[in-house]
């Protein structure tokens, strides 16, 4: 696909308006609450839309595509619509513990509940994951969708005369550091306010590009009519469209999504991740926090429709065209936009990357500066000295990032990697939070022991599968044996491990609790920020939540 002289004018003018924008809006950021949680002065809108442009980036529009297009179908789109209700739950029981301490960052609230060690090693987890995991994996398939949509590595090729296979090297390089120098300007310089007024305009170019992408694709199936697409498109992939596969399905069985695992990774996500949190902890009151919140649900709502929808449309046009599901949706959009509208798409792909990107170094920045630096370096730094801190902390990260990403390529599918790596710490930092808050006298020893041994039993249950799977496909392991197994143990959906692990941390934590109670329950500080919840946030809520029911009936 050529790009015209108005699709690289839209292009950079839409780039050029979000720096400029960002800039601008964290010009006068200058202590650490400024910069971390911009001056906690964030409203509902900015807050709502914030939450979807840094979680909805190329991951999406690639690996979760990608499952779509594949054997899981519409089923994968429980990722999305589970979260409207975990959202709703964060609303309405963790922001308020939250604000009503005035914490910074998530690891701070382990200090509250616990002690200092249990804070550090949350930190540690986190700035590990989301530099090898998170960070990586955006900026990856940020790169991948760039490249496949408007084919940079065959401009390499005829450009500068490279190889097929160097033309591609080099362009997924060239990507991947374009993204990350771009998206890392206006964060170094304008920290949690930069990234929110970014967000609020990518977040817009990515909903209404991927409306664009899926409408034009029921046009093409329905030969220019919408009502007859849909109507051929769902005839032809009715085994595509349920969200309820087997309970012992590898990727989304119905155990896991209605009472099991996937409540783990939800809850961590939306509710215990400084990432996500860190714009709700910069609400300018609580009532605020919840609205945002629960725009954002509403939103997640409807992902699926311009997300999943389009991937297994994609299945449904190009089947026979496309080798992998990763490279389904890219080649959807070089195959149906007109070219007009290619660089209102380019815009929307780079704004998702960056929207994730930017919220991701500028919270792992927030973290190695809040919880790490000020705890071990310079107890005594000034606000100043913070945000200098920050900016320097943030440019090392997406250097890290950057060097890390093309590593990515080696792993099967960008959605099943990043899920796979965030079930190290995932069932641990939960069953830390929630054990904690449900019970009160839960002593310190315990939260540090769920935070050890988590990472070891999904070890134990994951890496077993992932070594002995060419041995299994080569049928050199003996059915029924030991080692067939502890293979099949290991290859169940990583769901239902996340639960597993969980339910184990959690009888341990409560059974050291038991044994060594505190003897003073532990008290948290209080802040100074507004925390008269939302009035209605209880029918909103439940309005949600019927919703996403109404949506797994339909699509059942």
């Amino acid at each position: 696909m050529e790009l015209g002289l108005v699709d690289l004018i839209v292009f950079l003018l839409f780039m050029a308006a979000v720096v400029s924008i960002s800039l601008y809006a964290g010009r006068r950021e200058r202590s650490s609450e400024d910069y971390f949680l911009a001056g906690r002065s964030l409203t509902w809108p900015l807050i709502g839309f914030s939450l979807i442009a840094s979680n909805i980036s190329t991951e999406h529009f690639v690996g979760m595509a990608g499952v779509a297009f594949g054997r899981v179908g519409l089923a994968i789109a429980s990722y999305e619509w589970m979260s409207a209700i975990t959202l709703t739950f964060v609303a309405w029981w963790l922001l308020p513990k939250f604000l009503k301490a005035g914490i910074y960052t998530m690891p701070e609230y382990l200090q509250w509940r616990y002690d200092s060690g249990t804070r550090t090693i949350m930190a540690t987890y986190l700035l590990v994951i989301y530099v090898i995991c998170f960070l990586a994996t955006v900026i990856f398939s940020g790169a991948v969708a760039l490249n496949a949509v408007f084919d940079i590595g065959g401009f390499f090729e005829a450009r500068f005369g490279l190889a097929q296979d160097k033309a591609e090297f080099w362009a997924m390089i060239v990507s991947i550091w374009t993204i990350g120098i771009v998206a890392a300007s206006y964060t170094i310089y304008g920290g949690l306010k930069a990234v929110v007024w970014s967000d609020l305009i990518q977040g817009g170019a990515l909903l209404l590009g991927g409306a664009v992408v899926a409408f034009l694709g029921l046009r093409i199936i329905g030969n220019g009519s919408l009502i007859e697409g849909w109507i051929d498109f769902a005839k032809a992939n009715h085994d595509k469209l349920h969200t309820v596969l087997p309970w012992n399905d590898p990727d989304v069985p119905w155990l896991a999504v209605f009472v099991g695992g996937l409540w783990i990774p939800n809850l961590f996500y939306w509710g215990l991740n400084q990432f996500i949190t860190q714009r709700t902890l910069g609400a300018k009151s609580l009532a605020e926090g919840q609205k945002g919140i629960f725009l954002a649900a509403g939103l997640k709502l409807l992902i699926p429709f311009i997300i999943v929808i389009p991937g297994i449309m994609a299945f449904h046009l190009y089947s026979k065209e496309v080798p992998s599901g990763d490279g389904a949706y890219p080649y959807m959009i070089k195959n149906i936009l007109p070219a007009y509208l290619r660089g209102i798409m380019l815009a929307a792909l780079a704004g998702a990357v960056m929207s994730s990107f930017n919220s991701g170094i500028n919270s792992a920045a927030t973290i190695f500066t809040l919880d790490i630096y000020k705890k071990f370096v310079n107890r005594n730094a000034d606000t100043h000295r913070e945000v200098t801190v920050g900016r320097y902390a943030t440019a090392v990260i997406v250097v890290i990032a950057c060097l890390w990403a093309p590593v990515i390529s080696s792993f099967e599918g960008v959605f099943r990697y990043i899920q796979e790596i965030w079930g190290f710490i995932t069932p641990a930092i939960v069953a830390a939070f929630i054990v904690g808050m449900v019970f009160k006298r839960i002593p310190a020893i315990a939260a540090k022991v769920a935070l050890i041994l988590g990472v070891i039993l999904y070890a134990l249950f994951r890496i077993p599968g992932w070594i002995m799977k060419s041995s299994f496909e080569a049928g050199t392991i003996i059915e029924k044996s030991a080692k067939w197994y502890v293979y099949k143990f290991s290859t169940i959906a990583f769901l239902h491990h996340m639960a597993i692990i969980f339910i184990i941390l959690a009888i341990v934590m409560i059974l050291i609790g038991i044994l060594k109670p505190l003897s003073v329950v532990k008290t948290f500080p209080t802040s100074r920020i507004n925390v008269e919840p939302y009035r209605h946030r209880y029918a909103v809520g439940i309005i949600i939540i019927l919703a996403t029911v109404a949506l797994y009936i339909i699509f059942w």
